[in-house]
């Protein structure tokens, strides 16, 4: 099946940091987001990225636009998850929930934790809002791809599951687009009951 035998799905990126929506230095999260995103998904994918500051009303308001006006079937942030005072993604994020899925931010902690013990300071969540799951992930591109993708051995069987595993599936139950991805970079899981015949 080709990529224009599968839904189009469109994808909001928005990476929050004071000093790179004043451009004080490049932003990385926005190119590394897309990056693994594009490899992952077979999918064809309309992006809205967003670069913007540190501020909880504009963070929620943007995360409403994305999804209540671009029409965003996912979307995922990163950036401003710690504890430091101008961290606030978390609550913008937690403002515009009509539910809250806390098993993405614990399965995020535990595939950091391997890296370094302050991974516990990252107060990373995800939630629904209407059909749109969004996504807190943290701020260094290194750890997007850790986190989305998860830890395999040396002999390419995985250890920690990453995230996105799970994503298409939750985007299924929303009422989103049927999301394929590319098994070699992440193997999606649904139960064989949410399984589509390719397409003809």
């Amino acid at each position: 099946m080709s990529a224009l035998d599968l839904d189009v799905v469109r994808i909001g990126v928005v990476s929050i940091s004071d000093r790179a929506s004043t451009g004080v230095y490049e932003d990385k999260g926005l190119p590394a987001l897309k990056d693994w995103l594009g490899r992952a998904v077979r999918n064809p994918i309309e992006w809205e990225p967003r670069l913007i500051a540190d501020e909880r009303a504009l963070i929620a308001a943007t995360l409403r636009e994305l999804v209540d006006d671009a029409g965003c079937h996912l979307v995922l942030t990163t950036g401003g998850t710690g504890p430091a005072p101008r961290d606030v993604t978390p609550e913008a994020t937690l403002d515009v929930a009509d539910k809250e899925m806390p098993g993405f931010g614990e399965q995020m902690r535990q595939i950091s934790l391997r890296f370094v013990p302050t991974a516990i300071l990252s107060r990373q969540t995800a939630v629904i809002r209407k059909q749109a799951l969004i996504l807190n992930l943290p701020g260094q591109p290194k750890s997007i791809a850790e986190t989305l993708e998860g830890l395999k051995g040396a002999d390419g069987q995985s250890l920690v599951p990453g995230i996105f595993a799970a994503m298409p599936y939750c985007i299924d139950l929303i009422g989103g687009p049927y999301i394929e991805s590319d098994p070699s970079v992440c193997a999606v899981f649904r139960p064989k009951s949410a399984l589509r015949p390719p397409k003809s």
